[in-house]
């Protein structure tokens, strides 16, 4: 197998860097070029997440770049064993992330959500302490750990870790990690082709359940009863449970009472909207995650402007580094208020429409607006359809209510559910936050 030019992979990074920034980590440096066999560079990752996340995430940017830097038609394949290549790689992490076709709601591990890229404050003290706890040892510590909080306050940054850190303390563990809607989706599934037995036979052999997003199980009469079974076989058999909500048991609408039960049986942690200071520290470690020195009094301003949600601060983070990029600019207060524009209030809202929100989303994907406000379900016209309502409660001042009579007479849970979706998504699939962050760029700057 011909070897690759050593200096191939500084190119490929830093046209990666240059392009792509939202994508890329401080740890792209540890990755290595093995070979090149039938067309294909083979790029070594010894970190079975990072590995995980490459192989989702970014295959289609390092091919771009591979392709840009050689100028061949070359493809990329990212391994994690250099003495047996797989054709279609499959990360031998130990833990259960399944890869079958029928089950492509679950959830994949990011590296970014780690213990040690976790910032602690007084708002999330016990949260963060208890998932520790429960990582080092699954079912003696505080089972089920029940965390709950508001929007893009790191309860999936705590469910990751704690998913990590037991893989590392016991690569034998199997662990289940998805979100609440994959279990309801399968269990549906499984209902209508009759393979009750397999689905419980996956989901009741796990020494560790992760389940993100509990509070979508509210009003879901037979997905609840399934899931009370699930939870009592665990239970009961000493494994761990681990569970995220944006309310609490008792506060989760049409919940079962016994299923409320069960959930404050163990340990029930609030995490609440970080202060001024654990907010400066969080956009630090943000932008260490992407090899960006910011100054104090930049990250100071990023920290005041955004102080309820930190997906929101990442989102900042990531439009003054593209700025800096694209215009060889040094990062200083000036270039970041000027990549975040005046017109974002103190509150993180703008003066944005909705009818300009329409006209943009539309615009982006293609769609007559008649489409966007029709009835049809298609994903095409669906994913477009959310991210609008998504833009128009983060952006504007409008109760889910009057949004939903703007997208075509929806409801207010259906907006919800768009919001919910999307802000799910985004932490998990990098073309679709990037496709946001291009629209709310020209959002932004035609104000």
């Amino acid at each position: 197998m011909p070897l690759v030019d050593s200096k191939l992979m500084s190119h490929v990074l830093t046209y990666v860097w240059e392009q792509h920034p939202s994508v890329c980590r401080h740890w792209f440096n540890e990755i290595e070029l093995v070979d090149m066999d039938a067309g294909t560079i083979r790029m070594l990752v010894r970190e079975p997440v990072q590995l995980k996340y490459l192989q989702r995430n970014c295959n289609d940017f390092f091919v771009e770049a591979v392709q840009a830097k050689t100028g061949k038609l070359l493809g990329v394949e990212f391994v994690g064993d250099v003495e047996q290549i797989d054709p279609s790689p499959v990360v031998r992490s130990g833990i259960s992330i399944s890869t079958d076709s029928n089950n492509g709601g679950d959830m994949v591990l990011s590296p970014d959500y780690t213990f040690d890229s976790f910032v602690v404050g007084p708002d999330n003290r016990l949260a963060h302490a208890a998932a520790m706890a429960v990582a080092k040892s699954p079912a003696t510590a505080y089972n089920p750990f029940f965390v709950h909080g508001g929007v893009g306050l790191g309860k999936t940054h705590l469910l990751q870790a704690v998913c990590q850190s037991a893989m590392q303390n016991d690569p034998s563990m199997r662990i289940f990690y998805t979100s609440c809607n994959s279990f309801m989706n399968q269990f549906h599934e499984s209902v209508q082709n009759g393979e009750m037995k397999s689905f419980r036979n996956r989901f009741r052999n796990y020494d560790l359940l992760v389940i993100d997003d509990i509070h979508d199980l509210s009003n879901r009469g037979p997905s609840q009863e399934e899931f009370f079974h699930t939870f009592n076989t665990l239970y009961q058999a000493g494994r761990q449970i681990v569970i995220s909500s944006d309310a609490p048991p008792h506060e989760i609408p049409d919940l079962e009472e016994r299923l409320t039960s069960r959930f404050s049986c163990g340990l029930v942690a609030n995490i609440e909207r970080p202060c001024y200071e654990t907010r400066v520290a969080i956009v630090r470690s943000k932008a260490q995650l992407r090899s960006l020195d910011l100054p104090e009094d930049v990250a100071g301003y990023i920290a005041a402007r955004f102080d309820t949600n930190i997906r929101e601060i990442e989102g900042a983070i990531t439009k003054i580094q593209t700025m800096a990029m694209l215009d060889g600019q040094v990062i200083n207060l000036t270039l970041a208020k000027q990549a975040l524009g005046s017109h974002i209030q103190a509150d993180g809202t703008s003066k944005m429409t909705i009818q300009d929100i329409l006209d943009t989303v539309s615009g982006f994907y293609g769609l007559k607006l008649t489409e966007l406000l029709s009835k049809r379900r298609h994903k095409s016209v669906s994913l477009p359809r959310q991210i609008g309502m998504y833009l128009a409660r983060k952006h504007t001042r409008f109760s889910l209510g009057e949004i939903g009579g703007y997208f075509g007479g929806r409801d207010h849970t259906t907006v919800m559910h768009a919001v919910k979706t999307i802000n799910g998504k985004r932490s998990d699939d990098i073309r679709l936050d990037q496709d946001i962050f291009q629209i709310e760029s020209v959002l932004l700057n035609e104000e």
